[in-house]
């Protein structure tokens, strides 16, 4: 267990204000994200059949940073990017939506990765990668490296994709754990498990080596036995073992059934928000943005669910990764009676 003096029952407000743990006051991003972002198709039905594809670009870690952007905070990406159109449009559009690409690179002898969704059934999505030797799954440590020196960040925010892209993605990885305990930076691991990339076990391996340099981990059902050695148990039970290996706050997601936050002084659970369902791909990093947002606005355990339940629902009910995130202004709409037109 971590011997942390900035450690708590809970992830308090003030220790990501730059108010624990920091020599001085905190000049950095509110948060840091880290990984691949990719040029994104979305087909309207079968791919063999052809047609049109909607072009947008997508990635777990910038979708968090867009939620975070439209709800008011500061938010930088780091990554890398092919010196190509494909690379082009991501930092564009990363722009365009508020996010800081100070930290992102670009790659000369590499391309921007592609992923392609395809809706075979109302609910059924297959999604393509194209990301093997993507410039994005090479990224070196000397941004992440920049980004901590000039301006250490409050929160770092990491999946567990970027880890199964490669070797190098996932040193670098590691490099920014170890700056963000070097700064008392709260580190953020959403587990985002994918098996196409690599197997259970070798994400447990990785995962549970990172574990004392992390804060808070969010998982679904799923995705927390990863997390663990030996038999998982329940997610209560799970979570009280990561609680005791010392990280300080555990989220598990269960679905439509919603979440619930565990603390070394409690838990609380929330349903999820009822919704018209549109498309549930980005609904986890949505979840997450709101959920970032609400402890950065120091909220209590329950208003940290009750913003991520929302800003999850906002994705669900809209088409795309990112696209459905709401604005601060916006995270009222969702109580409205139906019918309702905003004038």
């Amino acid at each position: 267990m971590r011997n942390d003096a900035a450690r708590d029952d809970a992830i308090r407000g003030d220790a990501i204000r730059g108010d624990a743990g920091r020599s001085g006051p905190a000049t950095g991003p509110d948060v840091l994200t880290f990984g691949e972002t990719m040029v994104a198709l979305r087909g309207s039905g079968p791919l063999r059949l052809g047609g049109t594809m909607q072009v947008s670009v997508a990635g777990a870690e910038s979708n968090v940073a867009i939620g975070l952007a439209r709800l008011g905070h500061d938010v930088h990406w780091s990554g890398t990017v092919g010196d190509d159109e494909a690379g082009r449009l991501v930092l564009r559009t990363l722009r365009a939506e508020g996010v800081g690409v100070d930290g992102a690179a670009t790659d000369g002898g590499a391309p921007t990765g592609l992923i392609l969704f395809e809706p075979r059934l109302p609910d059924v999505t297959r999604v393509h990668y194209y990301r093997a030797g993507s410039a994005g799954s090479r990224p070196g440590a000397s941004a992440i490296e920049r980004a901590f020196a000039t301006a250490p960040p409050r929160v770092l925010h990491l999946t567990g994709i970027t880890p199964a892209l490669g070797p190098t993605a996932r040193a670098t990885a590691r490099r920014a754990l170890q700056l963000a305990r070097g700064h008392a930076t709260l580190v953020c691991l959403d587990v985002n498990f994918r098996a196409r990339l690599w197997t259970a076990d070798e994400a447990g391996a990785v995962l549970r080596e990172w574990l004392p340099s992390v804060d808070l981990v969010i998982a679904s059902d799923d995705e927390l036995p990863l997390c663990l050695p030996g038999p998982p148990g329940d997610p209560g039970e799970g979570a009280a073992r990561l609680l005791d290996l010392g990280v300080r706050e555990v989220v598990v997601t269960h679905g439509a059934a919603g979440a619930t936050a565990f603390t070394g002084a409690g838990s609380s659970h929330r349903p999820a928000t009822p919704v018209r369902a549109v498309d549930p791909v980005g609904a986890g990093d949505a979840f997450v943005a709101g959920y970032l947002s609400a402890l950065l606005d120091g909220a209590d355990l329950a208003g940290r669910l009750a913003r991520a339940a929302t800003t999850g629902a906002f994705a669900v009910a809209s088409p795309g990764d990112w696209e459905g995130a709401p604005t601060r202004a916006e995270l009222g709409l969702l109580g409205a009676p139906p019918g309702t037109v905003v004038r």
